[in-house]
């Protein structure tokens, strides 16, 4: 006796009235062996012709910014030219208000440079975390630093709040010092955790500044650090800190009563 096929279930499309279109086969079972007369649909086939149609107009879109381009203009901008190019342009008899702005350029230059210190004197980017070292308009160093972290620390509920920022403004070198012995304020030993100590012997901390100190008024120092790795981040409490070349170039070109610029 021959062995009854296996079945399967498929579908067949349905007619305006919910029955079965002709031709194609109904939900149900059919013969495994009965295949010859039944039309079967690749997977996915009902997606096929929207995913063709859309990748066509992907191609007509690129087809079309390459011939008629994106509606952009580039155009080369030239730097503004200088005055000895103007002068030439305005000939041998340029007009007065030409001359009347050329005198006052000169006069703006001349007392911006009488601005400019005479000896040697440090100018910080507390933005970018940068410290220049100069003399007149040469530079003699340019290095990372770090300035203050801008982070608030409270004293339980209700207490002191410091906000460790670096200040900015014009500033003089009032004292230098080799190894620097820092005298830990409160506020470390509240961010610590820990009892404000009574003794003032408790509070001196060796060896954490670095070899030299340059102090600038109100408790601030440009000095070194422990954690050269983190110089060129914002992590300091308020002081600048630079690293150990830069600490004893700075120490040995700056003198007490140089200039301190912070911005």
């Amino acid at each position: 006796m021959r062995p009854t096929p296996p079945v399967r279930p498929v579908r067949r499309a349905l007619g305006p009235d919910g029955g079965a279109a002709a031709g194609s086969p109904v939900e149900g079972t059919v013969p495994g062996d009965g295949d010859a007369g039944v039309a079967k649909a690749a997977p996915g086939g009902r997606w096929r012709w929207p995913l063709a149609a859309a990748g066509l107009a992907g191609w007509l879109l690129l087809l079309g910014l390459a011939l008629w381009g994106t509606g952009f203009g580039y155009y080369e901008v030239r730097a503004a030219p200088e005055p000895a190019e103007i002068e030439a342009h305005l000939g041998e008899r340029p007009p007065r208000e030409w001359l009347r702005l050329r005198a006052e350029r000169r006069r703006l230059a001349d007392a911006l440079r009488r601005q400019v210190p005479r000896g040697a004197y440090v100018v910080i980017d507390q933005t970018h975390n940068r410290i220049r070292l100069l003399k007149g308009e040469a530079a003699l160093l340019e290095a990372s630093c770090s300035a203050g972290s801008g982070m608030v620390l409270k004293e339980g509920q209700g207490g002191r709040v410091w906000v460790f920022d670096t200040p900015r403004g014009a500033f003089r070198v009032l004292t230098k010092l080799r190894n620097p012995v820092w005298r830990k304020p409160d506020w470390a030993f509240v961010e610590e955790g820990l009892p404000i100590p009574k003794s003032a012997g408790d509070r001196l901390e060796y060896g954490v500044l670095g070899e030299y100190a340059l102090y600038f008024g109100d408790g601030y120092m440009i000095h070194g650090t422990l954690y050269e790795r983190l110089i060129g981040r914002p992590v300091s409490h308020g002081c600048i800190r630079v690293g150990r070349a830069a600490l004893r170039e700075l120490n040995q070109a700056l003198p007490v009563g140089a200039p301190v610029y912070i911005y």
